[in-house]
């Protein structure tokens, strides 16, 4: 049973990780993991989480949130991510979106095993896109209840030349050579404004998460690309979706406060206006000095954060579970 299968994980004694054994793909050997917090509330509700791009899962703080309000806490790291990067693999490449479907799969096939009813299903930044593609076409979206997207990554934040002419050509080229290097061009001031080593209050691991995002390819490339192009053109999630974002973008150069007070990932106008395309049930949520990764913004914002997803929650779950 699954419940045997869990291992302990690297945050600690308050979470457990179960390794997910996935098919190989063209790199090799793939598995996922699941993380889970200890200590379980009452009840058959849980959340699933789901990072971003150079990314992983170690906000304990959110995972207390949840539990605090009855939730069951679960984080998946996708494949060739944080604890299921695999030494032959390129950290965090993908050539298809959809490549991360077997591993929600598998997530919630082994929650629903252990007895969770009623589930969220949340996504920052990559992690947001994936999800809500996921709940559009995945095997299990009708075991999700409700989508919380934190940021959710659904427009490249380039200029309209970029985004128009440069990179559909590289995602076209990405096809027949997914492997051709590309120049990430993220700043290492998002990471600086997190971590404790440099401006942030957050501890985690940077061979993991590192400030330098790592490199990215055109197969990567065309497949958020792709799935850019199916947000545009509109989704029909059928379950409520809370999506919430920063008031502003960073707009300083270099190093700046702004960080800790705005987005330094994405355009927000982008994810205010593609937003309502997700489905017919959708609520936007503008966090006043929020950062990129909201639940890691200041003490006063995450307690906004929290009180408005607890909120939603509240109204659109069904009071049972």
């Amino acid at each position: 049973m699954a419940e045997t299968r869990y291992q302990p994980d690297v945050l600690g004694p308050d979470f457990e990780q179960l390794v997910l054994p996935q098919p190989a793909d063209y790199e090799g050997p793939v598995v996922s993991t699941l993380v889970r917090a200890c200590h379980a509330p009452a009840g058959s509700r849980a959340v699933l989480y789901v990072h971003g791009f150079t990314d992983y899962f170690f906000q304990r703080d959110m995972a207390a949130e949840y539990q605090r309000h009855g939730f069951r806490f679960y984080a998946l790291d996708l494949r060739k991510y944080g604890r299921s990067w695999l030494p032959h693999q390129t950290p965090n490449n993908v050539r298809d979106l959809r490549e991360y479907y077997p591993d929600l799969d598998a997530a919630l096939t082994t929650m629903l095993a252990e007895g969770n009813c009623t589930i969220v299903l949340s996504g920052h930044s990559t992690g947001g896109l994936i999800v809500a593609l996921y709940a559009q076409e995945g095997a299990l979206r009708a075991s999700v209840a409700a989508l919380f997207l934190n940021s959710p990554f659904l427009e490249m934040h380039q200029s309209w030349l970029n985004r128009k002419v440069a990179i559909p050509l590289a995602a076209r080229i990405g096809r027949w050579v997914p492997g051709l290097k590309l120049p990430a061009n993220l700043p290492t001031e998002y990471g600086q404004s997190l971590h404790q080593r440099y401006h942030g209050e957050w501890d985690y691991h940077l061979p993991w998460k590192p400030l330098e995002v790592f490199p990215v390819n055109t197969g990567w490339l065309r497949a958020i690309h792709t799935g850019h192009q199916r947000i545009a053109r509109g989704l029909s999630i059928r379950q409520p979706v809370l999506v919430m974002h920063s008031d502003k973008t960073v707009t300083d150069s270099g190093w700046s406060e702004q960080y800790f007070e705005a987005d330094g990932v994405l355009n927000v106008r982008h994810i205010r206006e593609l937003s309502p395309r997700l489905g017919p049930r959708v609520t936007v949520a503008t966090i006043p000095g929020g950062m990129h990764d909201l639940v890691l913004s200041r003490p006063a914002v995450r307690a906004l954060v929290y009180r408005e997803l607890f909120q939603w929650l509240g109204a659109v779950l069904p009071t049972s579970g």
